[in-house]
């Protein structure tokens, strides 16, 4: 249950503000180490800032889902909002400039399928990599040096609840109690829209799983043109209780002000973006950490098979 787990209790925050303030930690807590090595000032321009972070992380979070989209076997919902949450959470507390995100983002869809019980062998998973068998060998490898270390960052808090169960629970509600809406499926393909385009803003640290999976219900039916609001206060009995009505539709609000903030970098600022981290990991600024292991791979072009569209890696 979400409201008795380890993602409510460590996971889930307050607001937007204290995420960029772990973010910001993170960020300053690498320049202190980078520093401590003799190599580099405190603020050295060569390093990056937390905004530029962040931008990385968007870019290979994006990766990440394009990655587990393609993928061979089908990868379920569940295991692909495993698999984002563990990279959100990951670099909620650490810094790409030590671990590189092509290999963490690897990392967190491998875990993912193992917490979430998808059953694919390592050889399956990364035969989903665009490389030579020797280079799917070499992806593997890594992945297994980087499994314990994320687990470890993750606080071993493995289990996590997508809002795709409760989404399903709220459908079938609706067609048992809420004879006011003929079919309820019409909602689905808007509110899956919703779910994909909410899953890449902070959303999912900042709200519970039925929360998110009731704001894409009500989102399908405002654009549809359909009233929810006897839904709400007949069915799930909120009409006394004005609070929490207030509380949701003030979350389902600001659901939606992430999602029409949120925007990827421009392919030419990741790419300047991609240069200045590469020559961060070129430094070799933590000597404790094997540098090898702490890049990752030099092409950016293995991660996945390319579906049949033009992607800019």
């Amino acid at each position: 249950m979400y409201h008795s787990s380890t993602q409510r209790k460590h996971w889930t925050f307050c607001s937007g503000q204290e995420l960029e303030r772990c973010r910001e930690e993170a960020n300053r807590n690498f320049h202190s180490k980078a520093a401590a090595t003799g190599k580099v000032q405190q603020n050295d321009l060569r390093l990056l800032k937390p905004h530029e972070e962040l931008a990385i992380c968007k870019h290979y979070e994006k990766r990440l889902l394009d990655f587990c989209s393609v993928f061979k076997p089908a990868m379920p919902r569940s295991v692909v909002g495993t698999a984002s949450m563990y990279f959100k959470r990951f670099y909620l507390n650490n810094s790409v400039m030590e671990y590189h995100p092509r290999i963490i983002m690897l990392t967190c869809a491998f875990l993912a399928c193992k917490v979430d019980e998808f059953n694919v062998s390592s050889a399956q998973f990364v035969g989903n990599l665009r490389e030579s068998p020797a280079g799917q060998e070499k992806a593997l490898e890594q992945i297994l040096e980087y499994e314990l270390l994320l687990i470890q960052q993750l606080n071993f808090h493995l289990i996590v609840h997508n809002p795709y169960r409760p989404f399903e629970g709220f459908l079938i509600d609706l067609k048992t109690r809420y004879p006011v809406l003929e079919n309820p499926e019409v909602l689905r393909k808007t509110a899956d829209d919703f779910l994909s385009r909410v899953a890449l803003t902070d959303a999912y640290l900042l709200f519970s799983p039925s929360q998110i999976a009731l704001a894409a219900i009500l989102s399908s039916g405002s654009r549809a043109g359909i009233n929810m609001e006897s839904y709400l206060s007949e069915s799930l009995q909120l009409k006394e209780d004005r609070t929490t009505l207030a509380k949701l539709l003030d979350g389902m609000k600001c659901m939606n002000n992430l999602i029409r903030k949120y925007e990827l970098p421009k392919s030419e600022e990741v790419v300047a973006l991609k240069q200045k981290l590469e020559k961060c990991h070129s430094l070799d600024l933590l000597l404790s950490t094997n540098s090898k292991k702490r890049k990752g791979y030099e092409d950016d072009e293995y991660v996945a098979k390319k579906p049949k569209m033009d992607e800019c890696f």
